[in-house]
């Protein structure tokens, strides 16, 4: 499992569009994938879920990626959310 501290760094923060995007991100990897912050945690591809935690421009989440393919995802969402 890898837990890491991103900053959202997109424009919007994550609004439906960017959530949306986010959960296309996350559901191409077998790996299971959640979002935290504060004492709030969901799956990462689940739109429903993500939208619940109203994130914006400069907040930390931390991400928690485990799977097969957890180092691909965990650099596919990092560059996602960083705006890269």
């Amino acid at each position: 499992m890898i837990k890491k501290p991103i900053i959202i760094n997109l424009s919007t923060g994550l609004e439906a569009r960017p959530v949306a995007q986010l959960v296309q991100v996350a559901s191409q990897f077998n790996s299971e994938i959640h979002v935290e912050i504060g004492k709030k945690k969901v799956n990462a591809k689940s739109i429903m879920g993500m939208m619940t935690l109203g994130l914006d421009t400069g907040e930390e989440i931390t991400l928690y990626v485990n799977g097969e393919d957890e180092e691909a995802a965990m650099d596919s969402i990092e560059k996602y959310l960083s705006n890269q």
